[in-house]
């Protein structure tokens, strides 16, 4: 059937590249190639236009290169899935392109059944993200745009657990939880964020909806919801569309709720939600614990202060010890200022664990986003601090992508 073809779009600025790949991919029965694209600015335009599944990136590109294009794109349709070509099989550039979020990185001139399967694998992906998102949107809303009872549909595909946490208190962990969550957050990816700091919990705060309903309207009944009742409970951010679980209004109601009853309820957003990001307490309470072990990936956040740096390394060796790969864990530094001699290439020599993301330094845009109530990814997000969270954004959908393709590989063994 036509539309279960794999819709390609070419952006290379060398013409007899576009050529040579346009009729390679021509004698493909399910590969359509929509359009090519002589530059990253009009690779861009393009994708926007032709929305197709797979576009194949140019890594070095006159004017924008692909690395940035595929940021660019990945930002406004993460359903569409980059294929990039370099003719530098460099392991900085794959690592680089991965961050951006490509899904696949090819050197140049590629193989033609290397390429094939390449495009094959990335189209399976957007068709799956494709139908992920359409099944979602109709899952949440009417035509009119009104929330409608989720229990009458069949459970969405499990979404993923996202955890913020940071051994040192401080270095910025609710922050960076607010803003990721609403980066994650769009019509094909919706997002919730709960706050796991039960007793000092700031996350209402951060987007100014305090004093409305808390996880104590849905923990002591976590065994018998209904996601359009769950729906109605979360706080709903007019601003960023994002929901919000928020933490107990006093310290002590956090005995209220027992490390079962949080992950249950985080594993019924699941059903309901694409990521669920939680934030946490310093301290590694039963609940932070429990929530760590189940979740799909864990952002470790760290500064450039030494007891950040020796905290973090305490926290790798003990999350090793519990039996989590490597893999699911993210490192960020946050604040990042390049006057400070630690740099993040330090760290990662130092610990043996690579800082995937830095998120730079910017007191005043950070500190005015916390006191107004309005996370700075909504009207300050093309700030540098901004671009980081974007980064970091990509670098844990490309995380995601990266375990669940080695998951469906080793079931496949």
């Amino acid at each position: 059937m036509a539309t279960d073809k794999i819709r390609v779009l070419i952006v290379d600025d060398i013409a007899e590249t576009r050529e040579n790949v346009r009729k390679l991919l021509q004698f493909e029965s399910d590969v359509d190639v929509t359009g090519t694209a002589r530059s990253g600015k009009e690779g861009i335009q393009l994708a926007l236009e032709l929305d197709p599944d797979v576009v194949l990136m140019d890594i070095n590109m006159p004017d924008i290169d692909g690395i940035s294009a595929t940021e660019a794109i990945r930002q406004k349709s993460p359903h569409i899935q980059v294929v990039i070509l370099s003719v530098q099989g460099d392991q900085n550039y794959m690592r680089r392109a991965m961050l951006a979020g490509a899904r696949d990185f090819l050197t140049k001139p590629p193989m033609g059944d290397e390429l094939i399967s390449a495009i094959r694998r990335a189209g399976e992906m957007s068709h799956a993200e494709r139908a992920k998102g359409a099944q979602q949107r109709m899952v949440a809303t009417t035509a009119s745009g009104v929330p409608i009872s989720m229990s009458s549909f069949a459970p969405l595909s499990k979404g993923k657990i996202v955890v913020v946490y940071s051994p040192k208190g401080g270095t910025g962990c609710t922050t960076i939880a607010v803003n990721l969550a609403i980066a994650l957050n769009n019509e094909d990816t919706r997002t919730v964020l709960v706050d796991a700091n039960l007793q000092f919990g700031d996350v209402a705060v951060f987007v100014n909806e305090q004093g409305k309903n808390t996880i104590l309207e849905i923990a002591p009944r976590v065994d018998d919801l209904e996601p359009d009742v769950v729906e109605e409970i979360l706080i709903k951010h007019e601003a960023s569309g994002l929901r919000i679980l928020a933490a107990p209004q006093r310290p002590e109601m956090a005995e209220k709720i027992s490390p079962d009853q949080f992950t249950k309820v985080l594993e019924f957003l699941q059903r309901m939600y694409s990521y669920v990001v939680v934030d946490t307490s310093s301290i590694l309470t039963d609940v932070v614990l429990s929530t760590i072990d189940i979740s799909d990936v864990m952002v470790l956040v760290t500064t450039q202060e030494i007891p950040s740096i020796k905290n973090a390394r305490l926290c790798l060796d003990l999350l090793q010890t519990m039996g989590i790969n490597k893999e699911r864990i993210v490192f960020a530094m946050n604040r990042y200022d390049k006057r400070i001699a630690i740099t993040p290439e330090r760290v990662s020599e130092n610990l043996k664990h690579e800082v995937s993301t830095t998120i730079p330094l910017d007191e005043k845009v950070v500190i005015t986003s916390v006191n107004r109530g309005v996370p700075f990814m909504l009207d300050n997000k093309s700030q540098p601090v901004g671009r980081g969270i974007f980064s970091l954004a990509e670098t844990v959908r490309a995380r995601l992508a990266l375990l669940e393709s080695e998951n469906e590989a080793s079931v496949r063994r």
